[in-house]
């Protein structure tokens, strides 16, 4: 019966360590949840919807019409999150609707030819052949 006895103490003793470990869990488990659950600003949002050369454009329009950009963000942030626009944004997406609302944002441009089986700026190719003449 000592065996018995001994074997149920044991048991009762895991039994309790388990049910502790349990109900640290549930204590700790709620305070984790809001730190993982990161409230996103409205750039996030967006930046989360856009697609080949978004952010791009977005950082072109921010630096040139900071105040602007900040509105126009806003409200796509809102549409994004009420399921009005539910598809991704490509750079020439957003380009078109900055330049509707009326700003013009500038995009640097780069034009590259292909010279000798690779690829060269436009204005390196003029200059190496200004430099052969």
């Amino acid at each position: 019966m000592s065996e018995d006895s001994e074997l149920e103490r044991l048991k009762a003793k895991r039994l309790a360590e388990m049910q502790q470990n349990i109900s640290s869990l549930k204590q700790t488990s709620p305070v984790e949840e809001p730190e993982k659950k990161e409230t996103k600003t409205p750039r996030d949002v967006v930046i989360s919807y856009l697609g080949f050369r978004g952010t791009e454009v977005l950082e072109n329009a921010e630096s040139q019409f900071p105040n602007d950009t900040k509105n126009i963000i806003e409200q796509l942030s809102k549409l994004i999150q009420s399921g009005e626009l539910d598809e991704k944004m490509d750079g020439g997406q957003l380009l078109s609707i900055f330049r509707s609302i009326g700003l013009n944002v500038r995009m640097n441009t780069k034009i590259n030819v292909q010279q000798d089986g690779k690829f060269v700026s436009l204005s390196e190719k003029i200059s190496s052949s200004n430099n052969d003449e």
